[in-house]
């Protein structure tokens, strides 16, 4: 008899496969939040993200919501260094993009001491710009002037890292 059933049970199952191959996959769900989910301060603050905000994944969308959450409590130097970075960012093309993110990742992964040196690297270079540009009398671009390090959470920003 159970010799019978399992015999009668692999029939059906190879008579009439379409039935028990309708496993439905589940649907991919669309990332969140939506633009139209942001408030109107989130939206305002994210302003130079939102012609790509549909292309960028949950976990993307949910870092740059986290910054606008934080960024009322900015310095309004912040604030502003952090829309520069942002409209940077928005002009790279995917492949600028994605070489900022390995430079980043490189940056994050060096010693403390090399990344000191580095930075005492770019402070000679940011001296020698400014000295140069005193003597042809032309304004030094203040955003220009943070070493690599001086402000993590905005260089995360800029390089669209988060704890990936």
């Amino acid at each position: 008899m159970a010799k019978t059933l399992v015999a009668l049970i692999v029939w059906l199952c190879l008579a009439f496969p379409g039935p028990a191959a309708q496993v439905k996959p589940e649907a991919k769900k669309p990332p969140r939040p939506a633009w139209s989910e942001l408030t109107p301060a989130q939206r305002e603050i994210l302003a130079p993200l939102a012609p790509e905000w549909d292309q960028m994944d949950t976990v993307r969308r949910k870092k740059w919501v986290g910054i606008a959450e934080r960024y009322p409590k900015m310095k309004p130097q912040e604030q502003q260094r952090l829309q520069k970075r942002m409209r940077d960012w928005a002009a790279l093309t995917p492949e600028q993009r994605n070489a900022a993110r390995e430079k980043y990742q490189k940056l994050k992964q060096m010693k403390p001491d090399e990344r000191q040196e580095l930075r005492s690297e770019w402070e000679r270079y940011q001296r020698a710009l400014a000295q140069q540009q005193q003597r042809r009398g032309a304004p030094l671009d203040a955003t220009l002037t943070d070493p690599p390090g001086a402000n993590p959470e905005a260089e995360q920003a800029e390089s669209g890292q988060s704890a990936q």
